[in-house]
Formats: structure tokens, sequence, C-alpha cells
């Protein structure tokens, strides 16, 4: 069965062909005991998407998982740098984090990203990316209002005041998911709890080995 890159190839130069190596993904998800995935998640500026992530994050390598966390601010430092925040930057900034997810993923990671990532589209796109059932979009569910009382960078009062442009929620749209496969409410569950529901989805799914 051909891997989503595999697939892509008749878009890509005749010189330019996808080479499958000697490990195979079999064998990377086997030594790790886990089934690597992406974890997705998506909601407005303040909904908690990096408290969740990192506290995700820090469970599950409890667990003796192997993962690594995308976060959005950090991508923008250094492989998005030249990205700015007009639609057409943002879909740019989602097609890189979600390539470079996909490759973490082919590792055998379980690969954690947090961002906005406003568009359905754009989201769509990175799911076409993966393997059924690889990519696990986590609505971090929480309202405006909620998300503009917490407000812990000081971004929707500055947004308010028109020092920052197209800012998501105020004059840029979120398109919230329609099916995602994890909604997780922030605006009245503890960490905790979206931690826990996350964590037994993946078990569920079958995505941690329980002898790992």
């Amino acid at each position: 069965m051909k891997t989503p890159y595999e697939q892509r190839d008749n878009d890509s130069p005749a010189e330019v062909v996808w080479h499958q190596g000697s490990v195979s993904r079999e064998d990377r998800d086997r030594l790790k005991g886990q089934r690597g995935c992406c974890l997705w998640l998506t909601g407005l500026s303040g909904s908690g998407k990096s408290t969740l992530a990192n506290a995700l994050e820090v469970a599950l390598f409890e667990q003796g998982r192997h993962t690594y966390l995308l976060d959005g601010d950090n991508v923008r430092h250094g492989l998005n740098k030249d990205l700015g925040m007009s639609d057409a930057d943002r879909t740019e900034n989602i097609r890189r984090v979600g390539e470079l997810s996909r490759l973490m993923v082919d590792a055998g990671l379980i690969v954690i990203s947090a961002f906005i990532s406003p568009f359905r589209a754009d989201r769509d796109a990175a799911r076409a990316l993966f393997a059924e059932g690889e990519f696990i979009e986590v609505y971090v569910n929480a309202s405006l209002g909620k998300c503009e009382q917490r407000d812990p960078k000081g971004l929707y009062s500055k947004a308010r005041a028109g020092l920052i442009r197209d800012f998501t929620g105020i004059d840029s749209p979120y398109e919230a998911p329609e099916r995602p496969e994890i909604n997780v409410c922030t605006d009245s569950a503890t960490v905790e709890a979206c931690v826990a529901q996350i964590l037994e989805y993946l078990t569920a799914r079958q995505r941690l080995m329980p002898d790992a």
C-alpha cells in the first residue's frame, strides 16, 4: 500500500521520486511501542492549545512514549519566520507544518501540533497527507468571550484597539471543525480532564501499545 507521499508522485517533477528506506514505518512503530500519529490541536488564541499540548506531552512522556510538540509560536521563530499573518501566509504556514508533522509521524513519533489553523480547507489539506487514522483533529473548544477574558498575551485587547490587524476571531474568521475526532471543552473542563479524554481516545484506537 502506497503512502500519501508516494501517491503524489504524479504531481512531482519526473526526477523527484519517493525513496523507500530499508527500515519500515512498522519497524519504527514496533521499536517505540506505539503507532505514530498527529494530534492536531486547533482553536482560538487563548483557548488553551499550548497549555493542553504541553500537559499532554508530559503525560505521554511519563508513560515512556516518544513525542514531539510543534507549537505555533515556536515554528514561526525558525521554519516559518518568513511568513506573515495574511490568509496566504497562514495557509503556507499550515502546509509546511503538515508536511513536517507527516515526516515525524513516519518516524514513529506521536506529534502534537498546536496551531490556531483557522481555515477548514487548510486543516483538510494537512489531513490528506496522512494515512487513515493518523491525523487526529482535536478541537480545543472555548468561546470567544472566554478567550478574550483570558487573553494571556494581551492580543485581543490590541486587536480591539486596532493595533493588530487580521486577528483571528476579531477581523479574521475562525472556521471551527465540523467533525473533529476529539472535542475538548476548555471553557468548563480542567486541563487534566482534557488530557485524560485524549489519552482515552489514543488507547481505544490502539495508538498506545500496552507493553511499551
